[in-house]
């Protein structure tokens, strides 16, 4: 896959290479947030939702305005074995004030520490506790939505499977940003040589980590790879953003089509020339019309009464 110009120029810069069990200490111990200064414009407090297992949110409330409002319950990236929800930080202070809504980020379980189904039984925990708390949080409760970068993205698609089947909390869109969705890798896009930031050796490491003696099955729960998910009707409305120069490329538009054709009102965005996390790239045009994308849909998802 041809990379764009910029973001070629840029890649040398980024210190990932491979993940694996020996580099994975390496990788962690890097800082992943972005680093710029937050605003005095969002007030952020954390909350311990659960005790054991101990799981934690945090929560971006806009300076200023007062509830209801609509909420975008976040899950970060890292191919589900490293990452932070500090990672949202910059998000959040940006789009707090601008669509005028909670922002809230979970701290989830990582892999190969914690299996399936340790992250995503995370990840409902910190929504339940969401949902149940709407009023001292300010949210309205009929406008939340989820959403996920990468590893995040896969979560967010089997949060929303999850809610729709448990029937407890009514989701309002899923977000989903280059999701990690299949654990066969049987796509062209998978199987390619010379990817960059996240190569098909990472994407089988953060496979094998995350699902254990489970990988390479035929018995994946949908929880655990959306992909695998044979019915996926009475889902929100759904945004799939990903870079043409992505592995998940191609999982991330099949899925999209299998949303479309299930009936829920689905927009797809592929970027060409885009690798996996091209928004690390921020300065470059390429970057800014992925990011644009996603704002405009987000914000109309947000919106009252959209």
């Amino acid at each position: 896959m041809e990379l764009d110009a910029e973001v070629a120029a840029l890649i040398a810069d980024v210190p990932i290479g491979t993940f694996d069990a020996e580099s994975l200490p390496v990788i962690r111990s890097l800082s992943l947030a972005a680093p710029v200064e937050l605003s005095g414009a969002v007030v952020r407090q954390d909350h311990v939702v659960q005790a054991a297992p101990e799981v934690r949110v945090r929560v971006h409330r806009p300076v200023g305005l007062d509830g209801p409002l609509p909420c975008l319950y976040s899950i970060h990236g890292g191919g589900y074995v490293i990452g932070s929800y500090d990672m949202d930080d910059p998000r959040f202070d940006a789009w707090c004030p601008k669509f005028g809504c909670v922002g809230v980020s979970v701290e989830y379980r990582l892999a190969p520490e914690t299996r399936y189904p340790g992250a995503i039984e995370d990840c409902y925990a910190g929504l339940a506790w969401v949902h149940d708390h709407h009023e001292e949080l300010g949210i309205d409760p009929d406008r939340i939505g989820v959403g996920g970068v990468s590893a995040g993205g896969g979560l967010a698609a089997a949060l929303a499977l999850m809610a729709r089947d448990r029937g407890e909390i009514p989701l309002r869109f899923q977000l989903l940003d280059c999701p990690m969705l299949d654990d066969r890798q049987q796509t062209p896009s998978s199987q390619l040589d010379g990817l960059e930031i996240w190569n098909r050796h990472s994407n089988t490491f953060g496979w094998q980590s995350y699902l254990g003696d489970l990988y390479g099955s035929d018995d994946v729960p949908v929880y655990a790879a959306p992909a695998r998910a044979t019915d996926l009707s009475g889902l929100p409305p759904a945004l799939v953003c990903v870079g043409g120069a992505d592995g998940f490329r191609d999982e991330d538009i099949i899925y999209a089509m299998r949303l479309n054709q299930a009936g829920v009102p689905t927009e797809l965005h592929v970027f060409p020339g885009a690798p996996h996390g091209v928004m690390m790239f921020t300065e470059t045009a390429i970057a800014r019309r992925y990011n644009a994308a996603i704002e405009d849909w987000v914000g109309r998802q947000l919106a009252t009464g959209s």
